[in-house]
C-alpha cells in the first residue's frame, strides 16, 4: 500500500517521486522496487539538514540547516515543502541557491503546519 504524501526513491538512478494518491502495489522504476524514505528529524552529522521555520513579514521563511546546508552542483537541498492545513506548498531549489525559501502563508490563520526538505545525498528531513 503506498500512502499519501510518501516519497519514494530509485536506488539506480535517484528518481525521487512523491505519492499524490493512496494506492495499492509496489512502485517500481529500473525493474527494482523504489525505497520508502522516512522523513529524519534530528541532524547527527556535520551537515545540518532539519528545516528551520521563521515567521517573517511576509510568511513564513523556512531554512534548511542551523548552519546553512552546502549548495553544491553534486550535494543541495532539492526542494523545500510547506503543508498548512491540507495544502501542500513546494519551492525546488538549484545548486547556488540559499538553502531556503519564503512561503506567502500567514501561520496566524493556519492551524497544522509541517515542513519537509530533501537533500540530493542525505533523502528527506522534517522538522
Amino acid at each position: 500500500m503506498t500512502e499519501k504524501g510518501a516519497v519514494y526513491r530509485c536506488k539506480v538512478c535517484d528518481n525521487v517521486i512523491e505519492v499524490l494518491q493512496d494506492g495499492e502495489g509496489e512502485l517500481v522504476c529500473c525493474q527494482v522496487p523504489m525505497i520508502l524514505l522516512e522523513a529524519r528529524k534530528e541532524d547527527t552529522g556535520q551537515e545540518k539538514h532539519v528545516p528551520i521555520v521563521e515567521k517573517t513579514e511576509g510568511g513564513l521563511l523556512v531554512k534548511v540547516g542551523e548552519v546553512a546546508h552546502p549548495m553544491e552542483e553534486n550535494h543541495c537541498i532539492d526542494w523545500i515543502e510547506v503543508k498548512a492545513d491540507g495544502n501542500i506548498y513546494r519551492q525546488t531549489l538549484q545548486p547556488g541557491d540559499q538553502p531556503q525559501a519564503q512561503f506567502a502563508l500567514d501561520p496566524d490563520e493556519v492551524s497544522q503546519i509541517s515542513v519537509r526538505s530533501f537533500c540530493s545525498i542525505h533523502g528527506l528531513w522534517r522538522s
